[in-house]
This record gives structure tokens, C-alpha cells and sequence, in this order.
């Protein structure tokens, strides 16, 4: 017997195992807005409302001559609303509009007014400022909504709350609700406070940590069985589900889910340099590094230092046009907790004279503990330790819901 010829054989067999298993782990995440097949005869003969923004497109393969005449193919998108619009027999009525606005630059906080959108003609109607939840009249005719936004899976970052109020106005009017559902960047860790039902806000309505761990489309699923919206009532909901995710896989967003997370390095780092949104302390806005470094004109004076400006997404940054001393996180590796030394550090670093926590601090953090413990001089470690059974509890409810792996 030939033990070298067997144990090339086997040598051959196990790689094909591997590259078997490596397409496996390559395969491309199809998002449900398009897995057209799967909601399309849904949307037919009937009134539509979308909530979308500049996130809310479908991937197309578009024939392409190259340079060396060979023809060839690229992957272009389209809006699901001008794709959907196109199409015989589907009737868009109108588009709502989250933070941010339709097509995604507003600042956040801004006023998003009402309006029509240039390409379509189709009403746009803002579901940010006094109007965050679709009145029985906006929604007159309609028979069905559908959500398709791209989330962070943040618990500050306002698309959930808007699919909150979403499902509550359709769960009153018996409207049916159809989410899209797409990756949750940071779908792959949970942690963080629990938020208290006392400090619910638009910022955060929900008992979950700042980092849950779902898509939008669980979420949704959460919201509808755990009873929260007004009076306990539910929504009539369906989710189209992603293809080839899990909850582990890494997705790189192309479009911009906000102005002020402009790549993954940014969205990453969002929900530990989120709490400062809270603070006295500038957090990249008005640089082109958002969410990638942190500092303020009072800290101590170091070799690293930025200047905030007005751009694209800040018109009003905090400590605009002054040299900001701080700490440059853009080489972090990719995050999987919640970083609160750089909290903790930039509290330690403001002088006694200055106020650090703002008025805005207890609804990001979901309670008054957190201040306090910082307050009080508690180390990072201590204060995740105080999260831990919390966050186990919140796993039970949580696995309840869940789609993927």
C-alpha cells in the first residue's frame, strides 16, 4: 500500500474541506430589500408609506464595458423607493422621513421639515422634531408601511425609536408593518446599562443596553412580544429576514447611516465615545474623524490637538473654531465591550472649574447611576461588573427574539 499516495489524497480531500468551508464563511449578505421575491407580491394593488432614508437601497449588477472591451459587470444601487416606484402596480403614496431626513443631511438634532422629494414628486413627511410618530391622517389610506433604514445597534441612535413610533401607529390604525431588515454592525456583543424606565426618551425608549446585539428587524420582534408599545398593544409585523448573516459577520457599510459615522472605524467606536454626546467633551464632530477621538481646549496640552470646524453634518460643533487638546482612538482595534476608561480619563482630565456631565448625559447613559459611579471615582471594571446581571437577564428576553445566530 501507497501511505504517500493516501496521505496525498487525504491531503487533497481536507483542502477541498477548507475551501469548501472558507466559501461558506465568504458568502455575500443579502439584505431583504433585496430579496425582491420574498415582499414583492406583498406590496401589489396596494397604498404604500415607506420610512426610509439614504440607506434604503437595493444592490443591482449593472452591465459594464471596460477599457479593454471586455465586457463585464459592477454592482451599482438604487433607492428602494425610486426602484419601487418604477414598478407596475406598486402604489408609493408617500415617505417618511427619520433624524436626519430622506436623504440623510441633516445634522442630528436638526429640524427636518416636511417637503417633496425632487426626484419622485412623492410628499415627504419628517418623523423627527414634534411630528415623531405618523398621525392617523398621514397615514389615511395606506395599507401597508414598510421600514427599511440601516441601524447601528446602538440604544442612543434614534432609528429604533422612530421604529418604535412606527409600530405603534400602525398597531392603533391596523395597519400591516413590513421591515426590511438589514446587519447590525455591532450586532456582535452585548453591553452596557440597562436604560430605567424613568429616563425613557426619544434618545432611548426601551429597557435594553446601550449595545443589544440585534438587527433592526429582531428589535422590532422585541418590541411587538415584550408589550412596549402604548397600552401593551401589537403590531401586525413581518420581517424579511437577511440571507448568509449571523450575528458575527462582518459587514462594511458603503452609505453613511448618519452624517457623523462616515465608516466602520467610526461606527465601531460609536457606542463608547456615544456617551459624550452627553458631555462638555468634543467627539470628533466637526473634524473628519467623528467618533475617533476626543478632547476639549481645557484638557492638558499634548503633542495631539484639532481645531472642531463647521462641516458636513456639524454646522455647530462643540468648541467650534478652538484648539482641542485630547486622545487620538482611530488605531483601536475592532471593539467588542464598551471602552469606559476614555470616559472616565476625559472626566479626570477636566478641570474642577468646568462642567463636564450636560443636562443630556442621563438619557444616553439610561440612568443616573452611571454619573455617579464616575462621580465617586469607581474603576471602569467595577462599574461593568455592576452591569452583569442586568445584561444576563436582558439576554433571556432578547433570545426570545432572535432570527439569526
Amino acid at each position: 500500500m501507497n501511505f504517500q499516495l493516501i496521505s496525498c489524497a487525504q491531503k487533497l480531500q481536507n483542502n477541498k474541506i477548507a475551501i469548501k468551508k472558507s466559501d461558506e464563511k465568504i458568502q455575500e449578505i443579502i439584505t431583504a430589500a433585496n430579496r425582491i421575491d420574498l415582499y414583492f407580491s406583498l406590496l401589489q394593488n396596494k397604498n404604500i408609506a415607506i420610512v426610509a432614508n439614504q440607506t434604503s437601497v437595493i444592490q443591482k449588477l449593472q452591465r459594464a464595458e471596460a477599457a479593454s472591451n471586455v465586457m463585464g459587470s459592477k454592482k451599482v444601487t438604487q433607492h428602494l423607493v425610486d426602484f419601487l416606484n418604477n414598478k407596475k402596480n406598486i402604489n408609493i403614496q408617500k415617505v417618511f422621513a427619520p433624524e436626519h431626513g430622506f436623504r440623510g443631511k441633516a445634522d442630528a438634532a436638526e429640524l427636518v421639515k416636511d417637503g417633496k422629494d425632487s426626484k419622485t414628486g412623492l410628499p415627504i413627511i419628517s418623523l423627527y422634531g414634534k411630528n415623531k410618530k405618523p398621525t392617523a391622517e398621514q397615514l389615511k389610506n395606506i395599507d401597508i408601511v414598510v421600514f427599511d433604514i440601516q441601524d447601528v445597534g446602538v440604544r442612543f441612535y434614534t432609528y429604533i425609536s422612530t421604529l418604535h413610533y412606527v409600530m405603534e401607529a400602525c398597531a392603533e390604525l391596523n395597519i400591516p408593518l413590513l421591515i426590511l431588515d438589514r446587519p447590525n454592525p455591532n450586532a456582535h456583543y452585548i453591553d452596557g446599562p440597562i436604560l430605567e424606565k424613568e429616563h425613557a426618551s426619544f434618545v432611548g425608549k426601551h429597557p435594553v443596553p446601550v449595545v443589544y446585539g440585534m438587527t433592526i428587524g429582531e428589535y422590532g420582534q422585541m418590541i411587538n412580544g415584550e408589550k412596549w408599545l402604548k397600552n401593551g398593544i401589537q403590531c401586525d409585523l413581518e420581517v424579511i429576514p437577511l440571507k448568509n448573516y449571523n450575528h458575527n459577520s462582518n459587514y462594511s457599510l458603503t452609505i453613511r447611516p448618519s452624517p457623523n459615522l462616515p465608516n466602520d472605524k467610526s461606527i465601531n467606536l460609536y457606542p463608547s465615545l456615544g456617551f459624550f454626546e452627553g458631555t462638555t467633551i468634543n467627539a470628533g464632530r466637526g473634524t473628519k474623524f467623528q467618533f475617533q477621538r476626543y478632547g476639549a481646549p481645557y484638557f492638558p496640552k499634548t503633542d495631539f490637538n484639532y481645531t472642531p470646524q463647521a462641516n458636513f453634518g456639524a454646522k455647530y460643533p462643540k468648541h467650534k473654531n478652538k484648539t482641542c487638546y485630547g486622545v487620538d482612538v482611530s488605531d483601536t482595534e475592532k471593539l467588542s465591550a464598551i471602552n469606559l476608561e476614555w470616559l472616565i480619563d476625559a472626566y479626570q482630565k477636566t478641570p474642577k472649574n468646568e462642567i463636564f456631565f450636560g443636562s443630556t448625559f442621563t438619557i444616553h447613559a439610561g440612568n443616573t447611576k452611571l454619573q455617579r459611579q464616575i462621580e465617586k471615582g469607581l474603576s471602569a471594571k467595577e462599574i461593568r461588573g455592576i452591569w452583569q446581571k442586568d445584561l444576563e437577564e436582558f439576554k433571556k428576553i432578547r433570545s426570545k427574539y432572535l432570527i439569526y445566530k
